[in-house]
C-alpha cells in the first residue's frame, strides 16, 4: 500500500521515456538484456577507464542489472538501455544519477560497446538525454567525471558542449590503478543557446 504522506510521483513515478537517437533508440532495460549488459561491462576495453573493474562472471552483473531494472526515479535516477535501432539489442547505456531536484542538477554516465565505438551512437544517445535533462527534466546543470586519459571521452563531452572545471587527483583506485577524474560540467543555458 502507497505510503499516503509521499506525493504521488514518489509513489508512481512517471514511466521512462523512450528517445529516439537515430541509431539507437534509448529504452528502459528489459529482463532480456542480461546477457548483453554483461558483455558491455565485462568489455576490458570499455571498463578501462571506469570506477571498477570489468566483470568477469554473469554473477557480478547481477545485482547492478537489477538496480537498472528499477531505475527509473525522476527525483534521484533515470537509467537507459542503449538499444539499436534494428535489432533493440542493449550496446550500451546511459544513466543520469545523483539527481537533486531541488538545486536542478544531476550527473551523466555513460558505457557503449566496443564493437560499436566512432558510430556516432554515443553521441546522439548523450544528446537525447541532455535534451530531456534540461527541457522535461528542468535541470540546471549535469556534470560527468570522467578519466583524463580517457580522450575519446573527453572530447565527445567536450563537443556537447561541457566546460573542463577541475582535475581531482588519485580520486579512484580501480584493480590497483590510481586514477584521475577531470570533472566536466554543462549549464541548460549554454546548451540551449549552442547551434545543433
Amino acid at each position: 500500500m502507497p505510503d499516503a504522506t509521499q506525493p504521488e510521483s514518489q509513489c508512481n513515478p512517471p514511466a521512462l521515456p523512450v528517445l529516439d537517437a537515430g541509431s539507437v533508440r534509448l529504452r528502459p532495460h528489459r529482463e532480456n538484456d542480461l546477457q548483453d549488459f554483461f558483455a558491455l561491462y565485462s568489455d576490458p576495453q570499455v571498463m578501462r577507464y571506469w570506477s571498477f573493474p570489468a566483470w568477469t562472471h554473469v554473477d557480478q552483473a547481477r545485482e547492478r542489472f537489477t538496480g537498472a531494472l528499477a531505475g527509473h526515479d525522476p527525483s534521484r535516477l533515470l537509467c537507459w538501455a542503449m538499444a539499436d535501432a534494428d535489432s533493440d539489442r542493449l550496446i550500451g547505456g546511459v544513466t543520469l544519477f545523483a539527481i537533486n531536484v531541488e538545486q536542478g542538477r544531476a550527473e551523466i554516465g555513460y558505457a557503449l560497446h566496443s564493437s560499436q565505438w566512432g558510430r556516432g551512437h554515443a553521441r546522439g544517445a548523450l544528446g537525447k538525454v541532455l535534451e530531456h535533462a534540461f527541457g522535461p527534466l528542468g535541470l540546471r546543470r549535469v556534470e560527468a567525471d570522467i578519466d583524463p586519459r580517457n580522450a575519446a571521452s573527453c572530447r565527445l563531452v567536450e563537443r556537447l558542449g561541457f566546460a573542463r572545471e577541475g582535475l581531482l587527483r588519485e580520486r579512484w583506485c580501480v584493480g590497483g590503478d590510481l586514477q584521475d577524474s577531470a570533472m566536466y560540467g554543462l549549464l541548460a543555458r549554454d546548451w540551449l543557446a549552442a547551434p545543433r
